[in-house]
């Protein structure tokens, strides 16, 4: 069992006095009352919908018949491209058809949807469906598209310096080539939706989308109705890390088209191996490199030229290569650099967001050049990360933003003695050396990488937000935002944010279903910004109310309480209270207002206090026809990034962190044990430090999944193998670290955001790139202890499976058996 810890954080450094209450729906969630999409109860003459879809990466379609498939008892209905009204759909180019007509680019690429009354009724109506293809030419790799010249978008390039003549004249210099795979969203509850067809062409779509605007529009479009006829819901998803960001779209839609073509509900919910099979992953990357550096190991110059596969269609791959090259410097100043980025097209299913992006690209180049630099001036790792780190007086990144807020050079000294780092690595040392005398097959390894991650959308207009927040006479609180819950604990985040505002417990604070009737024009509820978007949304809402609430509790103090409204509203024998809301939520410089406990109380110069009930207060209100209801709006302030020079402030901030990983590899069978973790990060002042610790901690166990087991295995028809739990390994109990700590410093000089808190979504993820690094620091080490002299520096792909740990522990070894299975010979 793992020993796993955390060092909470003070209460008098939480933004509120709510400390880390639960998450909003625990105990509906473990006592299995939770209600998902697929749990709604099905209503008379509901529809189940199904897929038909390509079995190969790229084929024209030469006939398509769905009538065999009517003739199925209890099959109602089926719709192909020809029922679309607008076929055609993109988060950033519209360039994907909802349904193929002639020509599928991608295994999984829907070409018919089947509309039946039960789902026995539904499989024989899909198998009944008759599709004749013809096999066209395809690309399944990211060389091949370079050859073909086949590219989503433009080339970008970000660069600052003069990347090419510092490196000419640098007096070390590594060059390189990393190859990062895709994986898997595997979120419990897979992509699904039922959707009502409503009187007057509407429909209400209930999605577990993270984007229900999007949603919205995309079904809109498809069944040819105006935005305002359609109401999307998300309740909650089950889990989502991106891969419902845009990809719950088109699902919605399909069932959408069945419901307007029967006129009955309709309900979609893929099977989890038609999930897998049909969304996209996380981009695949191929990273060339070029860096220079001096003696020591400060780095010169870096000029990296990185590739990803987009897969068919573009989907979100351009904006995510985008903070791929925004994020290549990392937690390190570089002055001379220049990277480029390019997406290509591929047949394989439209690759999509995923959590962080495509920050972890970026940074695992940067933090595997620092680990052969390292190597070759001959010091430890940890030190030439120091020497470049962003620091007072280098701290402009290559895209020309300040790096603020910076306690990059504290976390790194900090973890450095916490974790006993500098010990640790001579007993690895000395592990390391004594199996090379036999003492066992067991080889150490131990990194201690950092995380310097922009929290905002590159794209400035997605970085608003906005809230309704309506308050009731029993004193409790409605809030409506367009944050969607998909277990990250937004909603209890907002929740807290709200009670604090008003004074009340989180008790009285209901946050509400996202839907697009009441929140409309949302972002995505993505880039780590749910919270400090939509939470400001509805702190503006509450401090709007406040005011008014101020106003009037001023003036009730001086009115004798037989004459307040609720004494004689109803028979109008007194005049209205009219508030004054340029008062402000605290008051006056005569009277000063809190909201504390549940009560308003107000002091005026000479101490007196006056305390009414905030329920009481709220009807009073009512009773002067005083609002206690308000839309909040926010827009992130001061944002101005260039896309087409790469310059500018592409963040607000900065959430920054490091974590030390010691790993043990078994050089017999290239399996990987994570011994310890130790992690440090700057949140701010967390709203909730239970639910941040949660984050912190379970995104580096999944991305440990993506650096070291969860290989994605295509045919040679470019269908996913690994499309089951069977088949696709995440990390499970086994594989969670034997020691595994973690703390928040505390920070409160963070004034650009809600309350000064900070993003936990996406960072805590690319601190598990020292898992990777640790395995290859153990590689490495076991080379240079089985070797005489210095052993040539050996790439090691994303993941790190035990096949390719074993091929880093013995490259000569695997390219004779690799020459052998190429000719032929076993």
């Amino acid at each position: 069992m793992a020993d796993q810890t955390q060092t909470p954080v003070p209460m008098s450094n939480l933004i509120n006095d709510h400390g880390s209450p639960p998450h909003d729906s625990s105990i509906t969630h473990v006592t299995g009352k939770s209600e998902y999409v697929d749990d709604r109860p099905m209503l008379k003459g509901e529809l189940h919908c199904g897929l038909v879809y390509s079995p190969y990466a790229h084929a024209r379609v030469v006939r398509l018949d769905t009538a065999p498939a009517l003739k199925i008892p209890g099959v109602i209905c089926a719709v192909t491209s020809k029922d679309v009204a607008h076929n055609i759909w993109g988060s950033i180019f519209q360039d994907q058809p909802i349904i193929a007509a002639d020509e599928v680019h991608y295994v999984g690429e829907v070409v018919a949807v089947v509309g039946a009354e039960t789902k026995e009724a539904l499989a024989r109506g899909l198998a009944a469906v008759i599709v004749e293809w013809e096999k066209l030419p395809d690309i399944r790799t990211i060389s091949q598209a370079i050859a073909a010249k086949s590219f989503i978008g433009s080339l970008r390039t970000i660069s600052t310096g003069d990347a090419q003549s510092a490196l000419a004249s640098a007096p070390q210099r590594i060059s390189g080539t990393l190859e990062i795979g895709g994986a898997d969203h595997f979120y419990l509850e897979s992509q699904a939706v039922v959707v009502y067809p409503k009187e007057d062409g509407q429909f209400e779509v209930h999605s577990s989308t993270q984007h229900p605007t999007e949603t919205q529009h995309v079904v809109a479009e498809a069944c040819g109705v105006r935005f305002s006829d359609v109401v999307c819901i998300a309740k909650r998803l089950g889990g989502a890390f991106g891969g419902k960001e845009s990809q719950a779209s088109p699902i919605a839609a399909y069932a959408a088209l069945i419901a307007k073509r029967s006129g009955r509900p309709a309900r979609l919910a893929l099977s989890k191996d038609d999930d897998m099979i049909i969304t996209g992953k996380r981009n695949p990357f191929q990273i060339e490199y070029h860096c220079g550096f001096d003696g020591k190991g400060k780095i010169l110059a870096l000029d990296a030229m990185l590739h990803s596969d987009g897969g068919a269609y573009a989907d979100l791959s351009t904006a995510i290569m985008e903070r791929a090259l925004l994020h290549c410097d990392n937690a390190y100043s570089i002055a001379n650099m220049r990277v480029r980025g390019q997406v290509c097209r591929t047949n394989f299913h439209p690759h999509t967001a995923f959590r962080g992006f495509g920050g972890p690209k970026g940074v695992a180049m940067i933090e595997s050049i620092i680990e052969d630099i390292a190597r070759s001036v001959g010091c430890d790792a940890l030190d030439v990360r120091m020497l470049n780190c962003y620091n007072q007086t280098q701290d402009i990144t290559h895209y020309g933003q300040r790096v603020e807020n910076n306690h990059l050079p504290s976390l790194f000294a900090s973890l450095e003695k916490r974790c006993e780092y500098r010990k640790r690595r001579e007993e690895i040392n000395a592990w390391n050396a004594d199996r090379t005398r036999g003492k066992n097959r067991l080889v150490r390894g131990l990194s201690l990488t950092a995380v310097k991650f922009g929290i905002s959308f590159t794209t400035r207009f997605l970085n608003q937000g906005n809230a309704l927040v309506n308050l009731h006479r029993d004193g409790t609180a409605q809030v409506s935002t367009g944050a969607v819950e998909m277990g990250q604990g937004v909603n209890s985040r907002i929740a807290a944010v709200v009670a604090n505002q008003f004074g009340l417990p989180i008790s009285s604070v209901r946050i509400m279903p996202t839907s697009t009737e009441k929140n409309a024009n949302t972002s995505p509820t993505a880039a780590s910004t749910g919270t400090d978007i939509n939470g400001a949304a509805a702190l503006n809402a509450c401090e709007s109310i406040c005011s008014r609430l101020a106003s009037l509790a001023i003036q009730l103090r001086s009115i004798p309480a037989e004459l307040w409204a609720s004494k004689t509203a109803g028979l109008g024998t007194m005049p209205e209270i009219i508030v004054d809301e340029a008062v402000g939520s605290g008051g006056t410089s005569e009277h000063r207002v809190k909201f504390v406990g549940s009560n308003v109380t107000v002091t005026d110069r000479s101490g007196a206090v006056f305390t009414i009930g905030f329920a009481e207060l709220i009807r009073e209100a009512y009773r002067n026809r005083i609002s206690v209801s308000e839309y909040g709006y926010y827009s992130t302030p001061n944002l101005g990034f260039d896309k087409v020079d790469g310059k500018g402030k592409a963040f607000l901030y900065f959430t920054q962190g490091v974590a030390a990983s010691e790993v043990e590899l078994d050089s017999d069978t290239g399996e990987v044990k994570v011994r310890r973790v130790d992690i440090l990060m700057d949140l701010g002042r967390p709203v909730n430090h239970a639910l941040d610790m949660g984050q912190v901690m379970g995104g580096f166990i999944q991305g440990m999944g993506w650096l070291t087991t969860e290989h994605l295995v295509y045919d040679n028809n470019g269908k996913l193998l690994s499309h089951s739990p069977s088949t696709y390994k995440i990390p499970n109990v086994q594989d969670t670290p034997r020691v595994f700590n973690a703390d928040l410093i505390f920070n409160e000089g963070n004034t650009q955001n809600i309350r000064g808190s900070k993003a936990s979504g996406e960072p805590p993820l690319l601190l598990s790139l020292s898992v990777w690094t640790a395995i290859r620091d153990a590689i490495m080490s076991a080379r240079n202890h089985s070797t005489t002299g210095k052993a040539q520096l050996v790439p090691l792909a994303i993941p790190a499976t035990a096949e390719r740990v074993l091929r880093g522990l013995s490259p000569e070894s695997f390219a004779i058996w690799d020459a052998q299975e190429a000719s032929g010979v076993h």
